[in-house]
C-alpha cells in the first residue's frame, strides 16, 4: 500500500463580498465609473485604480460591483472586476497588498516564506512608505513593495500602465535598504489569468524600466504572480516568468 499523499495547500485567497453585475458605460475622473445595472438603472461606482487602466476599461463590458452601507461614503458601489475577452480582471487596487501578505504568511510565495512577522505599511524615510516588512529570527529584514498589474498585451503583463514617479521612488528606496544590509523585494500581482510573461512597460514609462533594471542589478529581488479569479474569490496563482 502506498503512503497517503498530503492534501495540496489551499490557495491563499480573498472571498468577494456579494457582487452586483452591470455593464461599464465609462470610467472618468480616475475615481469614478458609470455602470448600467441589469435592471436598467445607472449608478456611479468608486474606482480605486488611479492608473490608465489600458486593456481593462472597455465600455459595454460586464463589470462587477460591491456595495457598502457606510453612510459616510459618497458612493455606495465599488468597482471590483471587469470581464475582458481573455480573462476576468480585478481592478480594485486594495486587493494586491492583502493577497500578497496572505500568500507570504502561508508560505505560498517561493523566496519570501519562513518569516515570523508580516507587518504592513512601514515608514522607511521622511517621504517613503513601503507595503510590507518581513521579520524572522536569524533572517535579514525584508522590505516588500507590492504593485497592482492589470495591463496585459499579447500575453505580456506590463507595469506601469501610466508614468509613475512614485513607483520609481519605491524602487530607489528598496535599493537603498538593500545597500544597508536588508533584503528588498518588489512583487507584481497580475490581477488576471492571461499573462505568460512580465516585463516593465518601457513604452509607457522608460524611466521606471531603467530604475527597475538598476535596482535588480543592485540586489533588489523581483517576483511576479498571477491570480485565479472567479465570481466567488480571488486567489494567488502561479509565478510568472520575468524578463527585465
Amino acid at each position: 500500500m502506498t503512503d497517503p499523499q498530503p492534501a495540496p495547500k489551499a490557495r491563499a485567497h480573498i472571498p468577494w463580498p456579494p457582487l452586483v453585475e452591470g455593464r461599464l458605460i465609462r470610467r472618468y475622473q480616475r475615481f469614478k465609473a458609470d455602470v448600467r445595472l441589469a435592471g436598467g438603472a445607472t449608478v456611479t461606482a468608486h474606482c480605486t485604480n488611479t492608473g490608465a487602466m489600458h486593456t481593462c476599461s472597455a465600455p459595454n463590458r460586464p463589470v462587477f460591483l460591491s456595495t457598502s452601507d457606510n453612510p459616510r461614503r459618497k458612493l455606495k458601489y465599488t468597482w471590483e472586476m471587469i470581464d475582458m475577452p481573455t480573462s476576468l480582471v480585478g481592478v480594485n487596487t486594495r486587493i494586491p497588498n492583502r493577497l500578497v501578505a496572505l500568500g507570504i504568511t502561508r508560505n505560498h510565495i517561493a523566496g519570501l516564506g519562513g518569516y515570523r512577522e508580516v507587518k504592513p505599511e512601514i515608514t522607511t524615510g521622511a517621504k517613503t512608505r513601503l507595503d510590507l516588512l518581513l521579520q524572522g529570527a536569524h533572517r535579514r529584514d525584508c522590505f516588500v513593495e507590492v504593485k497592482n498589474c492589470t495591463l496585459v498585451e499579447d500575453g505580456v503583463a506590463r507595469f506601469p500602465d501610466a508614468a509613475t514617479a512614485r513607483g520609481a521612488r519605491h524602487l530607489e528606496e528598496l535599493t537603498r535598504l538593500v545597500a544597508a544590509g536588508n533584503r528588498g523585494a518588489m512583487v507584481y500581482l497580475i490581477q488576471r489569468m492571461d499573462a505568460r510573461q512580465f516585463r516593465p512597460a518601457d513604452r509607457i514609462d522608460p524611466h521606471y524600466g531603467a530604475v527597475l533594471r538598476r535596482a535588480v542589478g543592485r540586489g533588489v529581488e523581483v517576483f511576479a504572480y498571477d491570480v485565479v479569479i472567479d465570481l466567488e474569490k480571488i486567489a494567488l496563482g502561479s509565478p510568472i516568468p520575468i524578463c527585465i
